[in-house]
């Protein structure tokens, strides 16, 4: 998961492959709480492991309610509808699916609670379920804005709830408030419990999902039309013993997309969900097709490949699914004219006002858009009109996930998704995953060469940590094959040259926080011993090892990007990489740090042995036959013998954002 400030996404050219999709959010919040107050113990496999989901179950363990993990599977023992914990105080976070429906059940079991989140949270909507809750008698007080969170819950009495009247509740605001009582209202049904909606349901397929599974925990909800829903007298949660969740509907549009721009071959195959979902998201599928998208289904799988090219433009009432329409917004970027989402006044209410965010980030990246209380209008985007751009996220998960589809504009120029991190809401791998399928035109890397004791190796890491990037530390590469070498009974001459180049072309490395990872063990100070460096020096004098360490040094760049350290990565290894920083300092400077990093291990030695130790070392990289240690012609040069590591830094993240297309917001 990224946790740096921006991701730049390279631009992308194709995609195949197989996507493995996460549990759903929506499903697997219902049926943590609906687990947690129901009788008995829920097994719950391939829950959703996110930000939101996390929220619930330290609520829920908060409340009492015992959860035990054992690898991806959850068993909860449920509270039958009485809690455990009578005062808390609750972090909701930015999780709608938790704030709301938790809100309806601490209100109707009783007991004194306070729910707060993230400031977001507190300007989401939420007076329309308080609304609803004091018609029954429960006690509700708002610690800020009237209407929304920060909130206050009284106990009241079982007894003192006025359930002989209908319970009326808005729809057109948000699906989320009927939900919440829907799930919760069978914690006192003691005589039929009638739920009336007022104006126009929202979002019904989300409601499907809650009904089904309440049917699954023994709550047969009747339902007239979608206006009316009643709760049968005398219902009680029961357990249904294991329960799946399915993968989400929601992600699977990025993916279903991604396969409609850019699939090749077999096109995309995506897993987890199918066409027969109980989630009303998976009816992105019809317009996806719509615009022309070749998609098939089977019971737990999607492929998806190119139809028509450019895709055809859409006017749809997009308020069966809207989550996934933001979506269809940005594949209109690609369509043939402009397309049109309406009733989507939802949107405003959700993580972020997503359709202000969505017009404002499209039209950064070139695009026409009208926008309304209740709709958006995306025109198509010509190549020579697209501009890189620096994609803010509002700290909305799905404008970051949706955006990355930008990627794979004709123009074949970056995207910058700020705060990455954001996904982690529902989709915390989800870069990960959509580059293990897409296909780059290229895959940026930044080169920083020196001679030794540069400090070269703490700025690449420190560097690729900034950017998101992966790090080769190619000087340690030769100490690796050495040691892999040793272990594998093999002595470092010339004898054994082939067995040693194949080796190391096929040797499991990772550079991971400053650690050296062979085959999952952090060889660091193995590779540093006297006995290593000598087996170093051997292996590196065998022509097809050398060979063998290129080809492996070239497979570390993987997107989305590659901070590579060493002494000839700019001039031998990667020649076109767009940045190239040549890192030196004084001799005496470059001593003196080498002295008392030295000291610190306990290691003896004096300043004057090592300053003429590093002269020496210099002239002889710099007189190589192969690969001489020099700067690349279009090197930049950084004397850092007066530099702090984060001026040095700084330095290079400048001199990176310099060869951009665009800039930091």
């Amino acid at each position: 998961m990224y946790s740096s400030p921006f991701l730049d996404l390279p631009p992308f050219r194709a995609a195949t492959g197989v996507v493995r999709l996460p549990g759903s959010k929506s499903i697997s919040n219902r049926i943590l709480l609906l687990a947690a107050l129901a009788a008995g113990t829920t097994t719950v496999h391939d829950l959703l492991d996110s930000d939101d989901t996390r929220v619930m179950l330290d609520a829920l363990r908060a409340l009492g309610c015992e959860v035990a993990q054992e690898g991806a599977t959850l068993r909860i023992h449920g509270l039958d509808g009485q809690l455990r914990t009578r005062q808390a105080s609750l972090f909701m976070g930015n999780a709608g699916t938790a704030m709301r429906p938790l809100t309806a059940a601490l209100a109707l079991l009783g007991g004194d609670f306070e729910l707060h989140g993230v400031p977001r949270m507190h300007e989401r909507p939420i007076g329309d379920l308080v609304d609803a809750l004091t018609q029954l008698g429960c006690r509700i007080d708002y610690l800020g804005n009237p209407g929304y969170p920060p909130l206050r819950i009284h106990p009241v009495p079982p007894d003192m709830l006025a359930l002989d009247v209908p319970i009326r509740v808005r729809g057109d605001v948000s699906s989320q408030f009927l939900t919440a009582l829907l799930l919760t209202l069978p914690l006192v049904a003691t005589r039929d419990v009638t739920i009336e909606v007022v104006g126009e349901l929202i979002s019904r397929p989300y409601i499907e999902i809650t009904l089904n599974l309440l049917a699954r925990f023994g709550i047969d909800v009747r339902r007239e039309d979608w206006q009316r829903f009643t709760i049968p007298a005398g219902s009680r949660y029961r357990s249904p013993g294991d329960i799946h969740v399915e993968a989400d509907a929601s992600s699977a549009s990025y993916f279903i997309a991604l396969g409609a721009l850019a699939a090749t071959g077999d096109g995309l195959r995506i897993e987890g969900v199918g066409a027969t979902s109980i989630q009303g998201d998976i009816r992105f599928i019809e317009a996806a097709r719509e615009m022309g998208a070749q998609v098939e289904s089977g019971p737990n799988w999607l492929r998806v490949a190119r139809g028509a090219w450019p895709l055809k433009a859409i006017d749809l009432d997009a308020n069966h699914i809207p989550d996934a329409a933001m979506t269809l917004a940005v594949m209109a970027l690609y369509a043939d004219g402009p397309s049109t989402l309406r009733n989507i006044a939802s949107w405003r209410v959700k993580e972020t006002d997503r359709i202000d965010a969505m017009a404002a980030e499209l039209r950064k990246l070139g695009a026409a858009v009208e926008d309304g209380p209740d709709f958006i209008r995306v025109h198509p985007l010509p190549a020579a009109n697209w501009r890189a751009a620096s994609v803010e996220t509002y700290d909305d998960h799905r404008i970051a996930m949706c955006f990355s589809l930008a990627a794979f504009n004709p123009a074949a120029l970056p995207v910058r998704i700020l705060d990455p991190h954001c996904v982690a809401k529902t989709f915390p791998d989800y870069f990960e995953t959509l580059f293990e399928v897409v296909e780059p035109l290229d895959i940026p890397v930044i080169c920083i060469d020196g001679p030794t004791a540069s400090g070269k190796g703490t700025l690449a890491v420190e560097v690729a940590h900034a950017l998101g990037y992966h790090y080769l530390d190619s000087g340690s590469l030769y100490r690796v094959t050495g040691l892999a070498t040793r272990r594998a009974g093999l002595e470092p001459d010339a004898a054994n040259e082939g067995r040693i180049a194949a080796l190391a072309h096929g040797l499991s490395l990772q550079f991971i926080k400053g650690q050296v990872v062979l085959d999952g063990e952090d060889v660091s100070d193995a590779i540093r011993t006297e006995a290593a460096g000598m087996d170093a020096s051997r292996v590196s004098a065998l022509p097809a090892v050398r060979e063998a360490l290129l080809s492996l040094q070239k497979r570390f760049r993987r997107l989305p990007g590659l901070v590579a350290d060493g002494r000839d990565m700019g001039t031998v290894i990667f020649p076109e990489a767009p940045l190239k920083v040549f890192l030196t300092a004084s001799a005496a400077q470059r001593a003196d740090r080498r002295h008392k990093q030295l000291i610190s291990k306990g290691i003896s030695t004096t300043l004057d042995s090592l300053r003429a130790d590093l002269e020496a070392r210099d002239a002889r990289d710099s007189s190589r036959s192969v690969a001489p240690l020099k700067p690349a012609r279009d090197a930049r040069r950084l004397d850092n013998s007066q530099l702090s590591i984060a001026q040095s830094i700084e330095q290079v993240l400048d001199w990176w954002q310099d060869v951009q297309p665009f800039k930091a917001s």
